[in-house]
Parts: structure tokens; sequence; C-alpha cells
């Protein structure tokens, strides 16, 4: 390669590099907008309602009623189950500030499923933390993550988690107590070998590294393929 295609083929990676990173930040942008905007939908919503006027114009049917009528003027976006998933959302975060930023509306609606405070709490903190995408936020949260981080602490442990996460101080505190492997989908018929096992781990890596959680890494195999890094 020439001095003058090295040149250009660094332009190029420049040029590349400045393109991904704009059509991240638009992404991002526009994820911030659509849950602001779904929350400033919700509240129009709960204060039509808690002015009375539901019961005395629409009845039950609300919710159906407007889901038609938006649809028909704003076209898709807006089934009932997305206007019930929007409602629910002002009445969960009725304040704007209480909404956890940099996560997108699919977080937000795999969020709402959480009902109990504390736990929904932990799992924001959480997603933000370990940069987790909207699917294994669900995985984390049908595996019971923060119940089985929980039984190893006292009330104002579990509070801490609730506020800042699991926080990692000491090696001890990485280790859950079960581990969820059901992603490895090992047969239940019969026993498992140890290669076997290792094979599946290794096939299932990035998902075994986020079941683990901070503070692991993979050496190897046979060279114990797994620690800490505190």
């Amino acid at each position: 390669m020439t001095p003058i295609q090295s040149k250009y083929t660094e332009l190029l990676d420049n040029i590349g590099s400045t393109i991904e990173i704009a059509r991240q930040n638009a992404v991002r942008a526009v994820n911030t907008e659509l849950v602001k905007a779904n929350w400033e939908i919700g509240r129009h919503i709960v204060e039509f309602e808690q002015h009375g006027q539901e019961r005395a114009e629409y009845g039950s049917n609300l919710l159906s009623t407007l889901s038609k009528d938006l649809k028909q003027r704003y076209g898709k976006g807006f089934g009932r189950r997305n206007i019930l998933d929007i409602r629910r959302f002002y009445l969960t975060y009725q304040k704007w500030q209480a909404v956890p930023a940099k996560l997108s509306w699919t977080h937000m609606v795999t969020l709402l499923g959480v009902s109990d405070d504390t736990a929904r709490k932990f799992y924001e903190k959480q997603t933000v933390l370990e940069n987790w995408g909207y699917r294994e936020l669900d995985r984390q949260i049908n595996s019971s993550v923060f119940e089985r981080l929980a039984l190893s602490k006292d009330k104002k442990g579990v509070l801490q988690l609730a506020e800042k996460g699991h926080l990692i101080t000491h090696s001890t505190e990485a280790i859950k107590d079960p581990y969820i492997l059901d992603f490895l989908q090992l047969p239940q018929s019969h026993q498992v070998t140890e290669k076997a096992l290792e094979q599946k781990i290794i096939d299932n890596l990035q998902m075994f590294l986020l079941e683990l959680g901070k503070g692991f890494a993979f050496v190897g195999p046979q060279r114990y393929n797994f620690r800490t890094l505190l």
C-alpha cells in the first residue's frame, strides 16, 4: 500500500467512525424523545380520567376508543396494548425526573412488568451499569437476579441494591447464588459430563459472562476458564 493509499484508508476510517457515532447519537436522541412523548401521553390520559370525563363520555372503553382514533390519525404504534403500557408508564413514574435516563422505550416496557418498586429500581440501575439490552434485561428479570442477590443481604443492603445497583467491592460479592444457566439448554434426562458442560459454556460465552456479571473475564479453556478481576 502506497503512502497515499494509506492516508486515504485512514480518511475513510475516520469518516466511517464519525458516521457511526452520529447514527448512534441519533438513535439515542430518538429513544429519549419517544420515552418523553409517551410519558406526556400517559399524563394526558390519566389527567383526563381523573377529571371524570372518562366515566361520563367513554365509560370503560376509553383506551380502545383512543387507540382506534390515534391509529387513524397517526398510523401504527398506538394499539390498545401500547396505550395501556403508556398509561402504566406514567402511573409508575409520575415525575419525569424519576424516569431512568439512557433507557429505551422497550426497556421501560420491560421494567413495567416488575411490580415491586425496590426490585424495579435495582433493574433500572443495573441495566445502565451493565449496559443491558432489553432482551438481557428481560432474561435477568425472569431469572430473579435481584432476589438472588438480596438473599445474602440485610434490609439496608437490599435498599442499597435498589439505589446503586450491584456494586462489587470484594470478590465474594461477585458470586450469585444460584446461577441460572437455562440458556445452555442442558438435557435434563441424563447427567452432563464436565467436557460437554465446558463446551456448552464456550458456545454460549457471551450469555454466560452476562450471567456471571461484572468482575469476571474469560482466560481460556483448561486454565481455569474464568477469574475475577478484583
